[in-house]
């Protein structure tokens, strides 16, 4: 089956515990943990912001399946489901090895059943990755990947997130060819994600290509040229607002949108956004400040797109 770039289905994950985790703060350079940060008052503003991004989302005519996260196991990352599933046209779901402990504890299978019997996707086989968290090598969904599903390319930055063995057997699996680079914040540390610095929708691609190892970054950019698209290129400080971290939908009536937090809507400018409006469609974005700042992710890392068939 032929994969689309978008989906109009994604899930999402309700936060009861959210909190900065320690456990993933060591390799997160967007992380801002303060210990005087209240869990109560913490919880709540995350909560606040989730649910007024799935209303933005839902306001736009994409369908938002919202599961609410458990109190036990504590997982406080586990608003960001696309790190450890991700799901593709030809009815596969992919399992994915993850680097902290905690993290390891978001993975329920009963979700994905969920979407089969009350949500009508189709799962026809599962690619179990999560083995390889016995040999320390990780692979995080596509937080570690940016897919172009149409020409059949992964996107990926090494990191301790992101290991070379695991995105090979990923790619030999599902038939992807590899691109793969070094990059670094304005510190020279390395990016623990892909998809803060990157983006791939249908017409467009957004990167931070000052990140990426100069001796990679032309390859870089022209094979995000392929097929046409337009690469809007993203400065330090945009990425540093999340404005990588976007992600192309489509809506119940085929349109497209792209999802963002207000501050990364804030840091582009009027000539990229309207780059963006032209080669996908309308920006629907809010604010998310707490999860960004204690999670450090933004809204694509919110959201796992639910590409299975009917």
């Amino acid at each position: 089956m032929t994969d689309s770039q978008t989906s109009a289905h994604v899930m999402m994950i309700r936060p009861v515990s959210f909190a900065g985790n320690l456990q993933t703060a060591a390799s997160n350079r967007f992380q801002q943990l303060d210990a005087a940060d209240a869990a109560a008052a913490v919880q709540q503003s995350a909560l606040a912001e989730f649910d007024a991004l799935v209303t933005a989302l839902r306001h736009a005519r994409v369908n938002v399946y919202v599961f609410e996260d458990t109190l036990e196991p504590h997982t406080p990352d586990s608003l960001f489901p696309n790190n450890w599933v991700s799901f593709h046209a030809d009815g596969t779901v992919v399992l994915y090895p993850m680097l902290a402990p905690n993290r390891r504890q978001e993975r329920r299978l009963e979700l994905i059943e969920a979407l089969h019997s009350s949500h009508g996707f189709h799962v026809s086989r599962t690619l179990d990755l999560t083995h390889r968290e016995a040999q320390e090598k990780f692979l995080e969904g596509t937080g570690s990947l940016v897919l172009d599903r149409i020409q059949r390319i992964a996107y990926a930055c090494l990191s301790p997130r992101t290991d070379m063995d695991v995105l090979g057997e990923f790619a030999q699996r599902l038939d992807y060819e590899v691109v793969a680079f070094d990059a670094f914040d304005a510190g020279g540390a390395a990016i623990y994600h892909t998809n803060v610095l990157m983006s791939v929708g249908t017409r467009f691609a957004a990167i931070c290509s000052e990140c990426v190892d100069p001796a990679r970054r032309a390859a870089v950019l022209d094979m995000l040229r392929t097929g046409g698209r337009v690469v809007l290129d993203l400065s330090f400080g945009q990425m540093n607002q999340f404005a990588g971290n976007m992600l192309e939908l489509r809506t119940e009536s085929g349109g497209a949108v792209v999802a963002m937090s207000q501050a990364a809507h804030d840091s582009l400018t009027v000539e990229q956004r309207a780059v963006l409006e032209n080669a996908a469609g309308p920006i629907v974005s809010s604010p998310i400040p707490t999860i960004e700042r204690l999670g450090g992710g933004s809204v694509r890392c919110m959201i796992a797109e639910v590409h299975l068939p009917r």
